[in-house]
């Protein structure tokens, strides 16, 4: 059971994020990679969120300019600057294992990715909700 229990919280943060970054103005899913998903608002990735069948080290990818919130991210247990030069740029991979940050965390995190990337227009549409 206490397998059941590790395999399943993973995906089921990757799913409340996923649905969350969809729920932002503007955001539409894309698989550049064939199964790796990311979100993109005016066709720029604001969050990668990997494959959803990837049971063995899921995460997701936020760019966090923000200081504190991109060093609060890197104290994640597992979590570290991206892969592909990404990281010097703010990007930083967050594990969905063990002990991760809780959902609404992540998606603080999500919001300030999508902040950074969104029109100016998508982020007063965003803040007038």
């Amino acid at each position: 059971m206490a397998g059941r229990a590790t395999t399943t919280a993973p995906l089921k943060a990757r799913a409340a994020v996923r649905a969350f970054a969809l729920g932002l103005p503007g955001a539409v899913e894309e698989f550049p990679w064939e199964e790796d998903a990311v979100v993109k608002v005016n066709k720029k990735i604001f969050v990668f969120l990997g494959s959803e069948g990837n049971t063995e080290t899921p995460g997701i990818g936020v760019k966090l300019k923000d200081e504190e919130a991109h060093g609060h991210a890197l104290a994640v247990p597992g979590a570290a600057p991206s892969r592909y030069g990404l990281g010097r740029h703010g990007w930083v991979s967050i594990p969905l294992t063990g002990g991760s940050a809780p959902v609404e965390l992540l998606c603080d995190w999500v919001e300030e990715s999508y902040r950074t990337i969104a029109p100016k227009r998508l982020v007063a549409e965003l803040d007038a909700r």
